[in-house]
């Protein structure tokens, strides 16, 4: 007998948004590990990270009405990952916290699939600190378009900005990385 097609995930949402909250729990699959590893990747702590990846799955719940047909779920899903970090950081400077740790949160790059050929463990950790010496926004639009693999589109509506300026954003972050990677590998 031939399994079933896995609903698609704007199916899943219509599913959510009439009331059915069990399709919550496969879009929790679908997406809670790619949410993990943008949170880890933005700096946060891997604690810190689970529990936003929680914050966004409730937000998803509790605004499950405002989902319309023919939205791009995984964008609105980013959007939503986004706020909650942006809320985060708020809090985190406002009570005097910080769950950055470069030692605790470093980048796991074969977790995300990337086809990345790393020599040996120094270059990847000089990578590690090169991303990390990148601004929040820079660190942001290639996590977004290089790692979580969203399109340039995508990524326009998440930041509500054209897919012009995305492109530069990228470039520029580029170019900073690789100024960064050069920078480090030199010393």
């Amino acid at each position: 007998m031939t399994p079933l097609p896995s609903p698609s995930d704007e199916a899943l949402m219509i599913q959510l948004a009439t009331g059915q909250l069990d399709a919550a729990a496969v879009l929790f699959q679908r997406y809670h590990r790619a949410l993990y590893n943008f949170y880890l990747h933005l700096g946060f702590a891997p604690q810190v990270s689970e529990d936003l990846v929680q914050t966004v799955f409730e937000r998803l719940i509790k605004y499950r009405q405002s989902y319309r047909e023919g939205m791009n779920l995984r964008s609105w899903l980013y959007q939503m990952a986004r706020n909650a970090g942006m809320d985060q950081r708020k809090s985190q400077m406002r009570y005097g916290t910080d769950d950055l740790s470069t030692q605790e949160n470093r980048l796991v790059w074969s977790e995300l699939g990337i086809d990345v050929q790393l020599e040996n463990r120094e270059k990847h950790q000089a990578l590690d600190r090169a991303m990390q010496a990148l601004n929040a926004e820079q660190r942001e639009v290639l996590l977004l378009t290089k790692f979580q693999q969203l399109k340039y589109s995508e990524v326009a509506t998440i930041l509500g900005c054209s897919e012009g300026a995305v492109k530069v954003k990228v470039f520029r972050a580029l170019e900073q990385l690789k100024a960064h990677y050069i920078k480090i590998e030199n010393r």
